[in-house]
Parts: structure tokens; C-alpha cells; sequence
């Protein structure tokens, strides 16, 4: 087992979460493309918003890779919102 998989493991204990809900290779994946296709202090922000998210009942697949999308196009979509101020 390597560092990540204990933490998580920790991690999942101790707050009370069935690690067979967690997807996180999704979760690194979002926080990849946040991290490289926004700004690296984006990507713990965002994880954090993909867990409320979830536990407001978005699917987490679907919230996953709509935030990715979001990310690949951050500067078009900052573009647009510039546009709308």
C-alpha cells in the first residue's frame, strides 16, 4: 500500500465513508486538469466543491467531468464571462 492508499484509507475511517464510494482516480483527474488548466490553488478548492456537490446529490461521474470540461475551457469561458460583466 502506498501513501495515498493509506491516507485515504485514514481518511475514510475516520470520517465515517465507504471507501467503495470513492472514485479517486476521478478525483485526481479533476484536480489535474483544474490544477493545470487553471491555477494549481484551484484544484484542492475544487475537490472541495466536488464533495459538496456530491453530497448534495449531483452523480459525482457527472459532476466530475463537467468540471474537467470546465477546465479545458477556462480561458473561453473566461472570456465570455468577461463579456457578460
Amino acid at each position: 500500500m502506498n501513501v495515498l492508499e493509506e491516507w485515504t484509507a485514514l481518511v475514510c475511517k475516520e470520517l465515517g465513508i465507504d471507501p467503495a464510494r470513492l472514485d479517486r482516480d476521478a478525483i485526481l483527474g479533476v484536480t489535474k486538469d483544474v490544477a493545470h488548466g487553471v491555477a494549481r490553488p484551484a484544484a484542492p478548492l475544487t475537490a472541495y466543491l466536488l464533495g459538496l456537490a456530491q453530497g448534495a446529490g449531483t452523480a459525482p461521474q457527472d459532476a466530475a467531468a463537467r468540471l474537467s470540461a470546465l477546465a479545458a475551457n477556462w480561458g473561453k469561458a473566461t472570456e465570455e464571462t468577461m463579456k457578460d460583466a
